[in-house]
């Protein structure tokens, strides 16, 4: 009888982190290593939400609380919702749990029967097939094109659902591409959805706050009244926030469905840690003017970036709607040889010879669903961005 269970062999770790600790352990070793995997901000936490999470801390607030939340936190994020997306939620609609990525597998886990089919366009968060793989459901995987600057059309989503269709997972903007889709680009993909009642819809809006230009930020339930009521409208604090250690994801949905993913819960984490609770009541209700000084200093190293990438050989980088992550398509680098002598047969080895050769980390395109491409986090300082964008024109410039 084998020890380990088989669920095992229908995942598999998770790049990012892979990528994270492998730049972590040569910079260790002594190595100059400029990381540009890791998807978070590099700057603290705002003042505020620390003295929050004090506070609660003095206050004694360090006991077990409601599975999915304490009432006060449920009732900001109701707030949030109405205040920002214009969804009226009630508390008992409200979920929290331990990070973005526990709302999205609970749910997962509450709902995926074998057979059932989720769509996930690519390029996709690299957790979306492999959480559906382990709630027992099947990813349909639905790509999106360079050309059509990494968004789905349509009559993409269109074609991809079936009878067996539960979820269509969406996320805008996107992680890796940093796409985002406008009112109407989003309106044509939820007519396609009000034609099929069957299907439900779980957004991932992580990066709300996080968008450029003119863009404006839109979601699913806010853009077609009419799914509502089989939307999971998914967001968090771990971004825009700069809380990414803190783990705090929520999520506003129908009352069935709620109780569900709290029961799910219930048996694994519990509650969600109480500081931790605290601290995004104080994020969701405190001051809010640093989020647009945060999205300006994003917009600006997203300019750098796309400069210096597509002033290089080999690269075409399309210019992100928001998030921190750009996504340049290498196919003029592909079958080429590095300075170095590396034979450049895909993304993945693309990407293993520019941290051997130049000490710059980047996560492979293949590891999203689509490829040649590799996702560079730009939530790091000018000058690194610079130097690893400088290292990254020498390597293409070094190809054969």
């Amino acid at each position: 009888m084998a020890f380990l269970s088989d669920t095992l062999a229908r995942v598999k770790p998770s790049p990012t982190i892979a990528v994270t600790t492998k730049a972590a352990e040569l910079k260790a070793a002594g190595r100059d290593v400029i990381g540009l995997g890791a998807g978070e901000p590099d700057f603290d936490t705002p003042q505020n939400i620390k003295d929050a999470a004090k506070r609660a801390i003095d206050e004694g607030r360090t006991k077990y609380t409601a599975v999915d939340g304490i009432p006060e936190l449920k009732r900001a994020i109701c707030d949030k919702f109405q205040r920002e997306n214009g969804l009226t939620y009630q508390p008992n609609q409200i979920t929290v749990g331990t990070g973005g990525k526990q709302i999205l597998y609970n749910a997962l886990m509450a709902t995926c029967n074998p057979g059932d089919e989720v769509i996930i366009p690519a390029p996709y968060w690299v957790s979306y097939p492999d959480m559906v793989l382990l709630a027992g459901g099947t990813p349909v995987i639905v790509t999106a094109t360079l050309e059509n600057a990494f968004k789905i059309t349509p009559a993409e989503l269109e074609a991809a659902i079936t009878p067996r269709t539960k979820w269509f997972i969406f996320n805008s903007p996107s992680n890796p591409t940093g796409a985002g889709y406008t009112w109407d680009e989003l309106r044509a993909l939820t007519d396609v959805l009000m034609r099929h009642p069957h299907v439900w819809v779980m957004t991932d809006d992580m990066y709300e706050h996080l968008v450029f230009d003119d863009f404006e930020f839109c979601t699913p339930a806010q853009v077609e009244p009419g799914l509502y009521d089989r939307t999971l409208t998914c967001n968090g604090v771990s971004k825009s926030y700069a809380m990414t250690g803190w783990r705090i994801g929520y999520a506003g949905g129908p009352v069935h469905l709620i109780k569900a993913m709290a029961t799910i819960q219930s048996q694994s984490t519990s509650n969600p840690c109480s500081v931790s609770q605290y601290a995004a009541l104080e994020a969701l209700t405190g001051p809010q003017e640093f989020l647009t000084a945060n999205k300006a200093l994003f917009q600006r190293r997203r300019d750098l970036v796309l400069s210096m990438l597509n002033a290089t050989p080999g690269i075409q980088c399309p210019t992100p709607e928001g998030a921190f992550y750009v996504y340049p398509d290498i196919a003029g680098c592909i079958g080429k040889t590095s300075a170095g002598g590396a034979k450049i047969t895909d993304d993945e080895a693309f990407a293993s010879a520019l941290l051997e050769e130049t000490g710059v980390a980047v996560v492979f395109g293949a590891a999203f669903g689509l490829s040649p491409n590799f996702r560079i986090s730009y939530a790091t300082s000018d000058k690194a961005l610079e130097e690893a964008c400088r290292r990254i024109q020498t390597f293409c410039a070094g190809l054969t």
